[in-house]
């Protein structure tokens, strides 16, 4: 599986274990096996969830006139992956962090949702 799409399902699963707060166990059972031996994937997963305390406060600190709770599952989403591959994927430029996460918004979001991911990502990579 390419990063792309990895990203995509790493997107899916989140969102999953976001809008029903399910174990990560049963976030990942709905996953195809092929899909839970890609170590991109599954190291998207783990680590937003690990470290989704520092994510969200990272993205909280970059937001104006907004709250956590104010954004779209589908953003808040996507600003976590994004935010977890800026501050803790080494080897993955921030520009194509950035750009992949635009991507997501514009398959995922509304017509607004590419907009608002680059200008908190601008904010918390700057």
């Amino acid at each position: 599986m390419n990063r792309h799409r990895a990203r995509e399902k790493a997107f899916q699963t989140l969102f999953q274990l976001d809008m029903n707060e399910d174990e990560v166990n049963l976030a990942m059972e709905s996953l195809k096996e092929d899909e839970r031996k890609d170590l991109f994937l599954t190291m998207l997963i783990e680590g937003v969830i690990n470290y989704k305390e520092t994510i969200d406060s990272r993205i909280a600190e970059n937001l104006e006139n907004w709250s956590m709770e104010r954004i779209a599952a589908v953003e808040r989403t996507i600003l976590r992956l994004a935010v977890y591959e800026l501050l803790y994927v080494d080897d993955i430029p921030q520009n194509v962090s950035i750009n992949e996460a635009i991507e997501l918004a514009h398959t995922f979001g509304d017509e607004q949702s590419g907009k608002f991911i680059n200008g908190v990502l601008s904010k918390v990579i700057s």
